[in-house]
């Protein structure tokens, strides 16, 4: 380990969070002075609106360990983890929400399993979701379900972006070329050996949830089409299907002329012609989702961009962050 290197690295993507910062604050400083290891706090503003950064910033005046790192526009969840973990330096890395809806106390259990269990990553399971909406566990359950089926059973069930990887671990995920990419897929997708600590999760601290309905739904369409070509396959038996199904209307169509029943209507043209249709508008959306992503990445715009990071100092100064680490 560098000498520069602390111990711990722990990444708090944040926007709109300074209803909650306070107790945030109040918890997670304790906490980490008592560990008895060197640690930094980086916390990385995704484009807030409010007095998030202002509070930030007055807050790592007095404290030497926090680190704050403002993106210039509001880039979503997972590139703002993409960005703390370009920029976290220490030997092993934790991500954590500001909500307090997991517990920061759980970090030290995380620290205790890594080294007893000798493995590169401990996911945190939550074992009681009771604070969460109906609507929300269904959802849940739902998608995990979903990536279990499409990715594999190695997905742990329950487990969200409340983590603790190694530092082989981070310099994997950060050499990988892909844009977007899904941090609770990507990182059991790698294989590193893993640990699971339960906790019950609680409810939020303070202020309103920032992942609505439209952004999970989003973040299931992001996880199942960069992880699995299972939709395009759907696509190719949804066409086989209504290849079938169009056969069965000539043939029917054919009986009913031959017999000399045919009664002019529309009925019959109708129910063929909406079946066939929304089977090929759909096929069609399934494509569009991957050739989006496809375009998306041969712009190769960076996923995020840095304004400000109080380690380097640099005030006004931007600096483009990409995933592609062949620059």
């Amino acid at each position: 380990m560098r000498t520069d290197q602390p111990a711990l690295s722990v990444v708090v993507p944040m926007y709109d969070e300074e209803q909650v910062l306070p107790m945030f604050f109040a918890r997670m400083r304790p906490l980490l002075d008592g560990l008895g290891i060197t640690y930094e706090l980086i916390v990385v503003d995704d484009g807030s609106r409010d007095r998030t950064a202002t509070l930030l910033l007055e807050a790592a005046k007095d404290w030497a360990q926090l680190r704050v790192v403002r993106l210039l526009r509001n880039s979503g969840h997972q590139a703002a983890q993409s960005a703390g973990f370009r920029r976290a330096r220490g030997e092993y890395v934790v991500t954590i929400d500001a909500d307090l809806q997991d517990p920061p106390e759980v970090i030290a259990e995380f620290l205790t399993a890594v080294r007893d269990q000798d493995v590169d990553v401990v996911y945190g399971v939550r074992s009681d979701r009771s604070s969460d909406t109906w609507l929300k566990r269904t959802t849940a359950r739902m998608y995990y379900r979903l990536m279990c089926r499409l990715v594999g059973k190695e997905i742990p069930f329950d487990a969200g972006d409340f983590r603790l990887v190694s530092r082989r671990v981070v310099d994997a995920v950060n050499s990988l070329p892909e844009d977007g990419r899904v941090f609770r897929l990507v990182i059991p997708w790698l294989g590193f050996p893993s640990a699971e600590v339960k906790y019950v999760r609680a409810e939020r601290a303070a202020g309103t949830t920032k992942y609505s309905f439209s952004k999970m739904l989003r973040l299931a369409f992001d996880s199942v089409t960069a992880f699995s070509a299972a939709p395009l396959r759907l696509a190719t038996w949804l066409g086989l299907l209504g290849g079938m199904l169009s056969g069965v209307f000539v043939i029917g169509a054919l009986v009913i002329k031959l017999t000399g029943r045919s009664i002019p209507g529309w009925t019959s043209t109708v129910l063929a012609v909406s079946v066939i249709g929304a089977i090929q508008l759909l096929c069609l959306g399934l494509l569009g989702e991957y050739v989006a992503r496809l375009f998306q990445s041969s712009q190769r715009r960076p996923q995020f961009l840095v304004g400000y990071d109080s380690l380097e100092d640099h005030g006004h100064h931007t600096f483009a962050e990409t995933i592609d680490e062949t620059d």
